[in-house]
């Protein structure tokens, strides 16, 4: 029963590591919000910068993933290219390696540890967490806690678990493999992350198990490169439902590891050495020459002690290291996972969601960033529809007119598709905890692909109204072929307006007059069309059904106008939240 006992414990307490990681990461990306894409859209200039901001911030948000998700993003608008974002991956595995330390910090290697004021951080942190204004912080730090509660937890527990004789024969017998045991603990390394989709805490593990002394450090450094295997799988993983920027951006990360991987195994004992020396430079026992076995008491607890800041070094070094060689290769790198993924056939690609995917999801807040990208997109493909009406009202015969009415029913079906995939996105999204903001946004967004979705469904219906007038042979005059086309004209403006608002950070939208004017030319055009239309009916100038048609044409264009000023009203609703 106690061992049943002491199981679920280390159950659990891995279990509060894994959560506290995760609402530590939240929390801070939520706190960052918008920021950390202003501050990537001005660090990206040039490769040496690029590291940095990957550096930076994974730092900052405790996750290569949520990193990922905005360079993708960036290279999806063409803000950043493919080479650049390449570069920041290499940042943000050594911005990765952050947590390694502050792991390292928690087993408490002197007077001072982490896990020793987790509990108190949380009365902090249940404080802020019940005040709006600083819901995040104390999300952040109650994660914090959780995280090191759950890893000194988990320490204490494996300790009591794995010290048997039988457990420790086990493992020095899988370590006595020469080889092969490298690739069996690399191999260990990679499962663990797999399973648990989480390289940091596949490190966390590692420190345990060599500064207990299950594993020598060489055993540890192959758990560490197995890590790194494992996590560009998850990510790999992630992209397989996604765009085929993703997917390359995917593919850079696990060649980047790969490419590492291979080179550490070729190079091992050297590499070993230089972790060693690196280690003793910054005062530590060096933990490849010492002898944990035949140590004296004295040493032994300095090695003991040192452990986790050793394997925190060789993480650090693995990835600088990789970092400085392959950084020459960029291009090279580039040109290879371009011809992994290749590009969709133009008709395919164009009717995919191309910023977005349920798998690239990590915080809400990070999230609607890229959505609003899909939108703007969104905007952009709807606005053809305009394009169609002209084409459709100027056909002489109509047989000239079908092609128009095909795009214009396509369309339709294809806003549809648009307004659902990008809702289920919305919906994806909201599972997960968000700010006030992060809720507003999505509530406007929701709006916004109902309104497009709405234009979509009007230009089917004004490819219906023209094809009703040709079943009943009923044409327009020059004049209301002039005056519609006049109509698409303002509607075109009215576009415009929508879209500079929508592409615009909701923070510099301080008000719609674009859109505003806009509406209103459309609807005192409409006014002036239905007086002159009742005019002309009075004396007769055109069949009575002839301008029925056209009143209908006259009546849908106005309402696609509605359409398209409750879009901005929409993004201004986002600003008044600011």
């Amino acid at each position: 029963m106690t061992l049943v006992l002491q199981i679920l414990t280390l159950l659990g307490s891995l279990g509060m590591f894994l959560y506290g990681m995760s609402l530590m990461s939240g929390g801070l990306q939520k706190m960052a919000g918008n920021r950390l894409r202003t501050f990537m859209a001005k660090m990206t200039s040039n490769t040496f910068k690029c590291i940095l901001t990957g550096i930076a911030v994974t730092a900052m948000v405790q996750s290569s993933t949520a990193t990922t998700l905005m360079i993708v993003s960036f290279v999806n608008a063409g803000l950043l290219s493919l080479a650049s974002a390449i570069a920041v991956i290499m940042g943000a595995n050594i911005g990765t390696t952050v947590t390694a330390w502050i792991f390292a910090l928690s087993f408490g290697g002197g007077s001072f540890s982490l896990g020793t004021i987790a509990i108190p951080l949380m009365f902090f942190a249940f404080l802020l967490m019940s005040s709006k204004k600083n819901h995040n912080m104390g999300e952040f730090i109650m994660g914090f806690a959780l995280l090191f509660l759950g890893l000194t937890t988990l320490k204490e527990t494996s300790t009591v678990l794995l010290d048997h004789e039988g457990v420790r024969v086990f493992l020095s017998s899988l370590s006595g493999m020469g080889f092969w045991s490298i690739l069996l603990f690399m191999l260990a390394g990679a499962v663990i992350t797999l399973m648990l989709q989480s390289s940091a805490t596949a490190t966390a593990i590692t420190m345990v198990l060599v500064a207990q002394g299950y594993i020598p450090f060489s055993m540890a450094t192959a758990m560490v490169l197995g890590s790194n295997l494992g996590t560009t799988v998850t990510s790999n993983i992630a992209a397989a439902v996604a765009n085929v920027s993703a997917k390359r951006t995917a593919r850079a990360h696990l060649l980047f590891n790969f490419v590492g991987a291979v080179l550490a195994l070729i190079f091992f004992n050297p590499f070993l050495k230089l972790v060693g020396i690196t280690v003793q430079a910054i005062g530590f026992p060096n933990p490849v020459t010492n002898d944990f076995a035949a140590a004296g008491e004295s040493m032994r607890e300095s090695l003991i002690a040192s452990l986790p800041y050793s394997v925190a070094m060789l993480h650090t070094v693995f990835n600088v290291i990789t970092t400085l060689l392959l950084v020459w290769f960029i291009p090279t790198i580039e040109k290879i996972v371009t011809w992994m993924v290749p590009s969709h056939k133009e008709e395919d690609e164009k009717f995919r969601l191309k910023y977005i995917s349920t798998g690239n999801i990590t915080t809400a807040d990070l999230a609607l960033n890229s959505a609003k990208l899909e939108l703007v997109r969104y905007g952009d493909v709807t606005r053809r529809i305009v394009e169609f009406i002209r084409g459709a009202i100027n056909a002489e015969t109509q047989e000239a007119f079908q092609p128009f009415d095909d795009e214009l029913i396509r369309y339709e079906e294809l806003t549809d598709r648009f307004e659902k995939e990008i809702a289920a996105y919305f919906n994806e999204a909201t599972k997960r905890e968000m700010s006030h903001h992060a809720t507003v946004r999505v509530r406007a967004y929701y709006r916004i692909i109902g309104e497009l979705e709405s234009i979509g469904d009007s230009g089917e219906t004004v490819g219906k109204i023209i094809a009703r007038a040709w079943a009943h042979d009923k044409k327009f005059t020059p004049d209301m072929k002039s005056k519609l086309l006049k109509m698409c004209d303002l509607l075109d403006e009215a576009f415009d307006a929508m879209h500079t608002n929508l592409e615009t950070p909701s923070v510099d939208v301080h008000d719609i007059r674009n859109a505003e004017e806009a509406e209103e030319n459309i609807n005192g055009y409409r006014d002036i069309l239905r007086e002159e239309h009742l005019s002309n009916i009075e004396k007769s100038s055109y069949p009575y059904e002839t301008g029925a048609f056209y009143m209908d044409l006259v009546n849908a264009f106005e309402k696609m106008g509605d359409f398209l000023i409750n879009i901005s009203q929409s993004v201004v609703r986002i600003h008044e939240t600011e």
